[in-house]
């Protein structure tokens, strides 16, 4: 699972960091969340290449949706054939759609928008899936979380060798949790030779948002919680009626769901590129490794067992 982001800044693009926008890929598959104006400038210039199948938006103020049309048109102009799935907000569908409509044409290719129901499995894919949660902006928003089903316990040869398992087939048997019989008539079971299950990864995008209840409980033992972290403790009472959170917010629901890792993003102009207060202040509260990536930073998220 690899993270670049594209976008960084909060509300409007400044000449280092871009409007929001985070790609990821995972095992062949290509996600958006979120789409800021020039993300396909940011695409070209960090090498993410256009190959997403699925948009994710968690609301449609400009700095997160303004890059969209003219991603769907130069897709159009390079003879798009897969289709496109755009996740969107509750009561959102019909704007984003006439989003796509403002360049005077549809596209060529397939275009589904769905709307993210807070709690809802939004996509299922192979030993994973997406879902939306409830943020609190000043408008219709969701956030999204990619969770990994769990994988198989470890294997022990060694242990399976010495109960008799030939080497072969017997071995992926047992690991799929079948028993098996050996030549001698005796059986070796699944849990003699594989341990406990271990967890996949999870990947938490907030978008914009005030701390929340709902954030924290999806983020719970997060390998990477990106986190709207607009403002420092100087502007806190900007926060609240904006619909935005505080670097020492955002470590607080980290810390409180005893997230891995922490990226504040979505930085207010105000503090160009003079992080070091935000992360301060973040770090009096979260003791995880803490970032304020800046656009084209990537990061492999490893596995919580590695």
């Amino acid at each position: 699972m690899h993270v670049t982001f594209l976008g960084t800044s909060g509300a409007i693009p400044t000449t280092e960091r871009n409007t929001s926008a985070v790609f990821l890929r995972r095992a062949g598959k290509r996600f958006l969340f979120d789409c800021g104006e020039g993300t396909q400038r940011q695409m070209m210039r960090y090498g993410t290449g256009f190959d997403v199948s699925h948009v994710f938006l968690t609301h449609l103020h400009g700095d997160h949706v303004l890059g969209l049309p003219g991603l769907c048109q130069t897709w159009d102009f390079n003879e798009r054939e897969l289709p496109l799935a755009i996740h969107t907000a509750p009561g959102t569908k019909s704007q984003v759609e006439a989003l796509i409509g403002v360049i005077g044409t549809r596209p060529s290719y397939t275009v589904a928008v769905h709307e993210a129901r807070p709690g809802s499995v939004v996509v299922r894919g192979d030993g994973y899936e997406i879902r939306a949660f409830e943020t609190e902006h000043r408008t219709r928003s969701v956030g999204y979380a990619l969770i990994e089903d769990d994988r198989k316990g470890r294997f022990d040869r060694e242990k399976a060798e010495k109960l008799g398992v030939p080497v072969g087939p017997k071995f992926s048997q047992l690991h799929r949790g079948e028993s098996v019989e050996l030549d001698d008539g005796s059986v070796v079971h699944p849990e003699q030779v594989v341990g406990p299950s271990r967890p996949g990864r999870r990947f938490v995008y907030t978008g914009d948002t005030r701390p929340t209840d709902t954030t924290v409980e999806i983020a719970q033992d997060a390998d990477l919680l990106i986190h709207d972290a607009t403002f420092g403790d100087d502007n806190a009472e900007r926060a609240r009626p904006t619909g935005h959170s505080t670097a020492a917010e955002a470590a607080t629901v980290a810390d409180r769901a005893g997230a891995r890792r922490l990226a504040l993003t979505h930085v207010s102009t105000r503090y160009g590129g003079h992080v070091a207060p935000l992360e301060r202040e973040a770090r009096e509260v979260f003791d995880g490794e803490l970032y304020t990536p800046d656009d084209g930073d990537e990061f492999d998220i490893p596995f919580p067992d590695e």
